[in-house]
């Protein structure tokens, strides 16, 4: 995220200021049920990731089921694939497909950090865990 907030402030200012530089046009009919239809796993994988990591971290757990067995990190790859781009859209701009791009830029730029940390704590089971996760690479 801090890497990342920088980015927000400012484009949120440039887009408040200029707002015809980041319009998308409307956003059309198409553009809006587009972005309604794919925020709504977008949120939701967002919130179930939230309710997981606040209820399974504090019991020492590994998660691995649900939208952890999808990807290791489903929190930072639906808010910037799938809620940030569409949100903005909604809103009539751009800008939040470039703050989704950085965000998740910065979550990879990150996350080994992370997961030397789980690798460290969890040893085999994160081994297992990786190999099982259905894209690692996302």
């Amino acid at each position: 995220m801090l890497l990342s907030s920088p980015f927000l402030i400012v484009g949120l200012i440039l887009n408040i200021l200029f707002p015809s530089l980041f319009s998308v046009g409307g956003p059309s009919t198409a553009l809006r049920v587009i972005s309604i239809v794919i925020l709504i796993p977008g949120v939701t994988i967002w919130i179930w990731s939230v309710v997981l990591l606040l209820t399974r971290i504090p019991k020492g757990d590994l998660i691995t089921y649900g939208p952890y067995s999808l990807v290791k990190h489903p929190l930072y790859t639906s808010v910037a694939f799938l809620v940030l781009p569409w949100l903005g859209f909604l809103f009539n701009t751009w800008l939040g497909v470039v703050i989704g791009i950085v965000l998740y830029i910065a979550s990879r730029i990150f996350s080994p950090e992370e997961e030397k940390t789980l690798a460290e704590a969890f040893g085999t089971t994160w081994d297992e865990y990786c190999q099982e996760v259905a894209m690692p690479w996302l």
